[in-house]
């Protein structure tokens, strides 16, 4: 099989939480230790150049990255109803780049040749197609490749207002011109005037998020929308970031005493590790906006569920049911576990630490990475600084899988180049 990617599509979501359930204690949130962790690994950007091709898409020459690189010698696989390279994680490799402070000329002209591909992406309808064929054929048809309002849509924005700022001007017109559409289309789109909320397991959920109550998506969505409000200082994309942030608030449970312990739930009563950013996006929106409760919110889930993951061991999913005296956990599991579940806790928590200056937000981080170095399930390095080659997970007890795609890898130096003092943009 091609290595493990994070489900798109809420069906698949649905599908691998109907597994054996596995009870979750609910215990008390203890103090979290402050010993100091072992040292960051260095960022290395050497098998993001190996993942790293140029193609041509209706004759003009783009970048991309190969989503799936397979062990042992890490060549490239192609997923048949998908694809070789895609929106997410190219936008995802424009982001890692762009953050450099002062990048140089080889990342500058891969900045803007993976901004070319994902502006070829765009369909007429100003929402983005995901995949494309090894043929140069745009995969117009499959479910997680339509141009819709959905992750690789809302990827697609933090891609291209990241990409802005290091960009020749042909370029960047081109991408302002995509981004504002897409916007555009959010404000259409996104029932964000509407305050609807719906029940779920005896759980209050709202309906205005993407895909009605996608916290996660919302988190996505975010990240773009933030620095394009930035650019714009337009009043409705500021409006549209406080509702899908208030709509976050409403998805949080628990709290330091009561399981999930100020968790962000994903999507309806659902949790899963991967993209779950809400703490992270809540961090960044409170800051520029000024909106105190969205800080308060998300330093609740860094400072109480991320050092009760820290002590009872990594999940994967669970859903949450609402029993009237507390919460409990259904459908647990607890692999696979991959760089895209830890990556978003250790963006949140050198985020709390950058904008609170206290130091056990930088070892709640310190701890979290040490997921890549070893200490998790498997007892192995899931990065490995001499190669640059994040894991594609870890399977089960003692197992991982081996190969190394562009999600793993690009999350994982998300992660580090956070952990080194460089914000992403």
């Amino acid at each position: 099989m091609v290595g493990t990617r994070a489900l798109r599509v809420r069906s698949l979501l649905c599908a691998a939480l109907l597994g054996m359930a596995m009870p979750v204690a609910l215990p008390v949130a203890a103090a979290q230790s402050t010993a100091p962790a072992a040292a960051i690994p260095r960022v290395n950007l050497s098998h993001l150049d190996h993942l790293y091709a140029e193609t041509m898409i209706g004759g003009e020459r783009v970048g991309v990255v190969h989503i799936y690189s397979e062990a042992p010698d890490f060549r490239f696989a192609i997923e048949p109803r998908e694809g070789f390279t895609c929106v997410d994680d190219v936008a995802r490799a424009i982001v890692l780049l762009a953050a450099a402070p002062r990048p140089d000329a080889r990342r500058l002209h891969r900045i803007d040749m993976l901004t070319r591909f994902v502006l070829r992406m765009q369909a007429d309808n100003g929402y983005f197609h995901n995949f494309l064929w090894g043929d140069g054929r745009i995969n117009r048809e499959y479910r997680t490749s339509l141009a819709e309002l959905n992750w690789w849509s809302l990827r697609a924005l933090w891609g291209l207002e990241a990409a802005l700022p290091h960009l020749p001007a042909a370029t960047a017109a081109r991408a302002r011109t995509a981004a504002d559409r897409l916007v555009m289309n959010l404000k259409r789109d996104l029932p964000t005037g509407a305050n609807a909320t719906t029940k779920v397991a005896n759980i209050i959920v709202p309906t205005w998020l993407p895909l009605e109550s996608g916290a996660d998506a919302g988190s996505t969505a975010l990240l773009g929308l933030l620095p394009h409000y930035r650019r714009t200082n337009d009043a409705a994309t500021r409006a549209l970031i406080e509702r899908i942030g208030e709509g976050m608030l409403v998805m949080q449970a628990g709290d330091a005493q009561r399981f999930p312990h100020g968790a962000h739930l994903s999507w309806r009563n659902q949790w899963h590790a991967w993209g779950n950013a809400q703490a992270y996006a809540l961090l960044r929106a409170g800051k520029l906006l000024d909106r105190r409760d969205f800080i308060a919110s998300a330093l609740r889930e860094v400072d109480h569920f991320y050092p009760y993951l820290l002590r009872t061991g990594m999940r994967a999913s669970f859903t949450l049911e609402n029993m009237g005296d507390g919460f409990a956990a259904r459908d647990a599991e607890r692999f696979p576990q991959i760089a895209y579940g830890i990556s978003p806790m250790i963006l949140a928590a050198t985020e709390a630490y950058r904008q609170t200056g206290q130091p056990r937000y930088r070892a709640t981080a310190e701890r979290l990475a040490t997921w890549f170095t070893g200490a998790n399930d498997a007892g192995r390095a899931i990065y490995d600084p001499a190669s640059g080659r994040v894991l594609d997970g870890i399977n089960g007890k003692g197992t991982v899988n081996p190969n190394s795609g562009a999600e793993s890898t690009i999350e994982g130096l998300f992660a580090l180049t956070a952990l080194h003092g460089t914000p992403l943009p």
